[in-house]
């Protein structure tokens, strides 16, 4: 919807949901606004289903979820608990646990009480209802996607509670509740809209792509490969569910000029940033860019792990055979992607103005303070400083049009584009033992194309067994949708987490070279199989719950 429209929350309601949401599951009242005094008027009941969109996730969870995986760090602070949660040094009292619970169900309560009352409006247009239904069971089964994602069995609630059930309730086993996520969103597809038919003024809007989408994507995080090819067909190459394709640029594709292109399926809302007051932005980036750029401190950097992904441009990997690689100028003929998602040292920054200014992060290099001794090296690599832990800096998502402080940003935040289903179903193919050079040309090659590769060996289909195949499917994701915030959720479903979260995690080689090749131990993971892969229920929510019980090994 357009960016304005979903900022036109009803105050008082949205304040009284909101309030009420960061409560136990939940422990308020709610004869205060679900009166149907309050269900008199289509806008009102927008307003509810608004709030609802608001809820969705936070910017935070979007950038910081990244550190949990292997592909980046939190090394100063412990944003939004991911520094403890990659550590391992954590239990059932981490603030992140409760927070994800609480958000997640205060989004459920609100759709609850829009779809328990939106038949009181008079008068309401019944296509409007309908589309509007399917909008906030959608948001619902969005939310019990994620709760069962990192949790297993959660309580699965269809209606607003009242403050005995909500002592008593148990929880629902993980199946029971991806049945009822798979199908909501058969039933929404049906009567949600496709993208194209929504006016401009409901951009952003849920679409019967979204539904079929994220259908896929529930599907796949269930290694139910036959059937994640049956959704993925519905979207690639077909436009009778909605009007997809690949956007012509990868780096354009991040770009605000750029926002509701072809590839975007379903995003997160924002407005430009104003120096009049406008709050529906966010700041994440200032703890991610280069300190010379305007950045604050570094809190979020990209890993060597991550960088060592990026294949050369011949196809081959940095260590084969053949493959060009140098150390000692690792970034030259590197996938494209690298450049529009990560900065590495000498890597050349477009300001605000269209100017150009070079990124010195190699300790020693910046020629600055040797011309004014006064001056610092504010990006090279310094243990301790506030300069990156690892050498890298974050370029995905800079927003050059804001003109705010502190990389304040309304540029859309996306949760799900085309390029995902192409990836998707990739991987459904090839665990099927499907991956032929048809399903490579529809998937793979052009992704590689579209970023930039020309060279035949990149984007032949290559001759590969099966070992091979699931590599390169897996490393094609982890590149495409580096710093995307879903990382963490490949790795856990692999169960490649307990391998790729145990040791260190580096940075670039700027450190003694006779520790791990000189390259920096930047942040030391722990994962521990027989637990981890699930999150413990929160201590407060069982304090309050006794029937809630734990996950195992918690």
């Amino acid at each position: 919807m357009k960016k304005n429209n979903i900022n036109k929350i009803g105050f008082v309601l949205a304040l009284m949901i909101m309030v009420s949401a960061c409560k136990k599951l939940d422990l308020v009242p709610t004869d205060k606004f679900t009166d149907a005094n309050y269900w008199t008027s289509t806008d009102k009941a927008s307003s509810v289903l608004n709030t609802a969109y608001s809820q969705i996730m936070g910017s935070g969870d979007f950038f910081y979820n990244e550190a949990m995986s292997d592909n980046a760090v939190n090394v100063r602070g412990d944003n939004n608990g991911v520094a403890s949660i990659a550590a391992g040094t954590y239990d059932p009292s981490l603030g992140r646990f409760k927070k994800e619970w609480g958000d997640r169900y205060a989004g459920i309560k609100t759709t609850n009480i829009f779809l328990e009352n939106v038949d009181r409006v008079p008068n309401m247009d019944a296509t409007l209802k309908a589309r509007m239904k399917a909008e906030a069971r959608f948001l619902r089964a969005w939310h019990y996607f994620l709760l069962e994602t990192w949790f297993g069995d959660v309580p699965l609630i269809q209606k607003d509670l009242t403050i005995d059930e909500s002592k008593t309730i148990a929880r629902t086993p993980k199946a029971e509740v991806v049945s009822f996520i798979l199908k909501e969103l058969d039933d929404v597809a049906a009567a949600l809209p496709v993208n194209t038919a929504y006016a401009v003024t409901d951009r952003g809007r849920i679409t019967k792509g979204a539904a079929i989408a994220l259908k896929a994507r529930v599907l796949l995080y269930d290694n139910r490969w036959s059937d994640v090819v049956t959704e993925c067909e519905k979207l690639v190459g077909k436009t009778d569910n909605g009007n997809y394709a690949l956007f012509n640029s990868y780096e354009g594709l991040f770009a605000p000029q750029n926002e509701y292109n072809s590839e975007v399926i379903f995003d997160l809302q924002y407005m430009p940033a104003t120096l009049d007051g406008n709050q529906r932005f966010y700041t994440e980036l200032r703890d991610m860019v280069p300190i010379s750029v305007g950045g604050r401190l570094n809190a979020f950097a990209p890993t060597q792990e991550l960088v060592n992904s990026y294949l050369m441009t011949n196809g081959k990997k940095p260590g084969d055979s053949g493959s060009g690689y140098d150390e000692n100028n690792p970034y030259v003929n590197r996938d494209p992607r690298l450049t529009n998602t990560i900065v590495y040292h000498l890597y050349q920054w477009q300001l605000r103005d269209n100017s150009i200014k070079t990124i010195y992060i190699k300790p020693g290099s910046d020629p600055l303070p040797k011309a004014d001794p006064s001056k610092q090296a504010l990006d090279e690599y310094a243990p301790g400083s506030t300069s990156s832990a690892t050498g890298y800096y974050v370029r995905k998502y800079y927003d050059p049009t804001s003109n705010v402080a502190d990389f304040g940003s309304g540029l859309n935040l996306i949760l799900i584009r085309y390029a995902d289903i192409l990836l998707m179903y990739a991987e459904a193919k090839m665990e099927l033992g499907q991956m032929d050079a048809t399903v490579w040309g529809q998937t793979i090659r052009p992704i590689r194309s579209r970023a930039g590769f020309t060279d035949a060996a990149a984007l032949n289909f290559p001759s590969a067994g099966a070992s091979d195949m699931r590599e390169i499917v897996r490393n094609e994701r982890r590149v495409e949708l580096a710093l995307e915030g879903l990382r963490v959720f490949d790795i856990r479903r692999w169960k490649t987490a307990e391998t790729v979260l145990s040791g260190w995690a580096h940075g670039a080689k700027f450190a003694d070279a006779s520790v791990d090749g000189g390259y920096i131990r930047a942040n030391l993971r722990t994962f521990d199989k027989s637990k981890n892969y699930l999150w413990p229920i929160p201590r407060d929510e069982r304090a309050i719950n006794p029937n809630l019980t734990q996950n195992p090994g918690w």
